[in-house]
């Protein structure tokens, strides 16, 4: 499947995932990488084409989607995609907190990536700002996993017998390392965004509650 539509397929789940579905994009780009380093069947420039552009159109589309339809059409349905009651508080609070930071980063934290265009579109960010920080959160981010991974596969391929598949398993078991190493932490600031943002949404309240009609 990889060598026909290789190319195709990365962009379209990279698109699909940046639009709010709940894909395995980076794992796609990652195996594609892996893939094109060792055996040579695919162009790694191709691939980080495809998912740059995959990134940068799937975010797109999903600012317009949160832009148009807004926060309380996200509130009342973007639990059947995954965008719980508190990732939408989430959001809000980050957005409001650091703006074109969250875009740029969120390219890089899993529970940002899914919904971050979304929630842009629905907390109004302007367009523009928008469109710098997406496009340079998915060429770094898409880029990036795409051309280390390439050259992990390579360094593989160059290493024949016992040294090389031990090379293979301490290059994946790193690589998986990583990735278990920043769900942790993404998990631990997550929480603490959450502790800050429920606290910020309740001062709203009570503002708003003794605020003189």
């Amino acid at each position: 499947m990889l060598v026909h539509y290789g190319y195709g397929v990365v962009g379209v789940i990279v698109m699909f995932e940046s639009m709010g579905l709940p894909l395995p994009a980076e794992s796609v780009i990652i195996a594609a990488s892996l893939y094109a380093g060792s055996t040579h069947h695919l162009e790694i420039r191709w691939i980080a084409l495809a998912a740059v552009l995959g990134a940068i159109m799937g975010d797109n589309i999903g600012y317009l989607i949160g832009h148009h339809f807004g926060y309380s059409i996200l509130k009342k349905h973007g639990h059947k995609v995954g965008m719980t009651e508190e990732r939408l508080m989430l959001g809000r609070y980050l957005f409001r907190k650091h703006g074109g930071i969250v875009v740029f980063l969120g390219r890089f934290i899993a529970v940002l990536r899914v919904f971050v265009a979304l929630l842009a579109g629905a907390n109004r960010m302007p367009w523009h700002s928008f469109l710098f920080f997406n496009a340079m959160g998915g060429i770094c981010w898409a880029g990036g996993y795409a051309f280390v991974t390439y050259e992990l596969g390579r360094q593989i391929e160059k290493i024949s017998g016992p040294v090389g598949v031990v090379m293979a398993i301490l290059g994946v078991s790193c690589l998986i390392g990583g990735l278990i190493f920043l769900k942790k932490n993404e998990k631990r600031l997550t929480d603490e965004a959450l502790k800050e943002a429920e606290a910020d949404e309740k001062r709203d309240e009570a503002h708003a509650e003794t605020k003189p009609s």
